[in-house]
């Protein structure tokens, strides 16, 4: 049991924290100028910059929207006609963690079963040429749009052929492939990774930048690397609320963090605190329920070891396994501590 001295170590997720020093530093020292507001502004132009170069997309368009629910939901509504739906793992963040956000929108989640968090090309491909060849395809939902994240929400990575062959698949068949980045700093800086920002900019229709989980106070930067792909996006913004009036906030956050290459950085300390923690769970005899190379371990508890080490770290529920097994995530940030590493391992 944990020492009465002792405090509860967190764990749970990748947004416990505020926002990177670098940021809270620029905010303050830009806090009394006045700016042009709904991103208007030369900071938000000045991300907008950065990103374009980041991701070798000269033209792309890029909206600042406050977190990844909003994102989701503001841009598949935006992709879609109104009778059509879009396609994702019945493990992703839209099927199973946004309180029915999209369905919400007038839209349907239409899921693939998934191996470890991922949906592969081949699997797109037999539902799309399934519903096309249904003589009753009229009065069903189309098959508008494939939405995947990366990491998934099982922290596992999508190749860059994996990437390529949903990429080609989607153009084939006329559907536009939309990424989730909320968690997006921690892939680029794991080391079993093999796509770069410029890959996904150049295979994906529209993705988001996360910085909510990766480092900024709130905000989710959304990259369209072609031009006007969405026409009257502003506007559509603006028609769901989810317009940032004071968008130089945003702005300078992701302004901050595409200087000197500081996101595709950000991740390594979360990566780097997982790896010692994966270590530490095989020399002490826990299973993790898959491989996950990123910032996620999913960890098998028996009764005993959920009840002792849920006393004094707190991590979140995943799921049951049986009556006696409970799979919970451990979640490493760009914040993460080599002392609370060390006093997690500790309490292993």
């Amino acid at each position: 049991m944990m020492k009465t001295d002792e405090k509860k170590l967190y764990f749970a997720s990748d947004y416990m924290e505020g926002a990177h020093p670098a940021i809270m530093q620029r905010l303050a020292e830009t806090n009394l100028e006045k700016s042009a507001g709904y991103g208007a502004d030369d900071f938000s132009e000045s991300a907008r910059n950065r990103i374009r170069k980041a991701c070798g997309a000269a033209d792309a368009d890029v909206y600042f929207l406050a977190g990844g629910t909003q994102a989701n939901a503001v841009m598949i509504d935006a992709i879609l006609r109104p009778y059509q739906g879009v396609i994702a793992a019945n493990s992703g963040h839209i099927s199973l963690h946004e309180a029915g956000a999209i369905e919400f929108c007038g839209h349907k989640v239409l899921q693939l079963e998934h191996e470890n968090g991922k949906i592969t090309a081949s699997a797109i491909e037999n539902f799309v040429d399934a519903f096309w060849q249904d003589e009753n395809h009229e009065h069903m939902v189309m098959p508008g749009m494939v939405y995947i994240s990366q990491p998934t929400e099982y922290g596992t990575l999508y190749t860059l052929h994996e990437l390529k062959e949903i990429s080609s698949v989607c153009r084939k068949n006329k559907i536009l492939l939309y990424m989730d980045g909320a968690r997006l700093a921690y892939a680029l800086a794991c080391p079993e990774n093999d796509v770069t920002l410029k890959d996904i900019a150049s295979l994906c229709d529209v993705f988001y930048i996360g910085g909510t989980k990766c480092g900024t106070l709130f905000g989710e930067a959304v990259v369209i690397p072609k031009h006007d792909l969405i026409p009257h996006l502003f506007t559509i913004i603006k028609q769901h609320g989810a317009l940032l009036a004071k968008g130089r906030i945003a702005g300078i956050q992701f302004d901050t963090l595409f200087t000197d290459g500081l996101y595709e950085e950000i991740g390594k300390t979360a990566i780097e605190a997982a790896d010692r923690i994966r270590a530490a769970l095989a020399e002490k005899g826990y299973q993790t329920a898959f491989h996950s190379p990123t910032n996620q371990i999913f960890v098998v508890l028996d009764r005993d070891r959920y009840e002792a080490l849920t006393a004094n770290v707190e991590l979140a529920f995943w799921e049951h396994t049986d009556e006696d097994h409970t799979i919970m995530r451990i979640a490493t940030s760009w914040a993460t501590t080599q002392e609370d590493v060390d006093k997690l391992i500790d309490r292993l």
